[in-house]
């Protein structure tokens, strides 16, 4: 998978090493898709996690959410805000007390978008500091000939708990073949 550029979530003082992103594990979705993708034993031993990704799903519909959970925990301790705008249209909007959140957004199976995959980067920040929640940080987007829609999205998991595992979802449809998750651990600030 070819690196996506980090440069905007490094704040002006900070600039982050090509060393300091050490490969965790890597999924590719076959044929025949996926229901979720779960990346599993993650070890403490990193600042920070970063998934990246590219993506989509079966859903009939243009667009779709990629949704996590932390842990296997299913319970409503999940909350999210979101940004986002296509070029003629800009939203927001929030959600919480939900059993999973909103991790990035992802094109869906509609035959305008039977081509287009979203990309999407997402930073879980101290996912092993087990004094404070889990707050995470993502930006995703597609284009489609100049069209397209880019999306800002930060959630919250309420548990104090070291992230162990992290499931991705296609809402409620399955990935489809081609679609790549990456995770990686940083050993220092992002």
């Amino acid at each position: 998978m070819t690196p996506i550029s980090l440069g905007i979530f490094a704040s002006a003082n900070q600039s982050a090493a090509a060393t300091s992103y050490e490969s965790i594990a890597t999924v590719s979705v076959g044929s025949g898709g996926a229901a979720n993708v779960e990346f599993t034993s993650i070890p403490a031993t990193f600042t920070h996690l970063q998934i990246r990704g590219i993506a989509k799903d079966d859903n009939t519909g243009s667009l779709d959410n990629l949704q996590m959970q932390y842990n296997g925990d299913t319970d409503a301790n999940y909350k999210s805000h979101f940004l986002y705008g296509n070029g003629s249209v800009v939203g927001a909007g929030v959600g919480g007390g939900d059993s999973t959140m909103l991790g990035a957004r992802v094109t869906g199976g509609n035959a305008s978008y039977a081509n287009i995959f979203g990309v999407f980067v997402i930073d879980i920040l101290d996912y092993a500091n087990t004094n404070k929640y889990k707050v995470h940080r993502s930006l995703s987007g597609h284009d489609e000939n100049g069209l397209g829609e880019v999306f800002f999205e930060s959630g919250l998991w309420r548990n104090t708990n070291a992230i162990t595992s992290i499931k991705l979802y296609a809402q409620d449809f399955n990935w489809k073949q081609y679609s790549q998750f990456a995770l990686y651990g940083i050993k220092g600030v992002a």
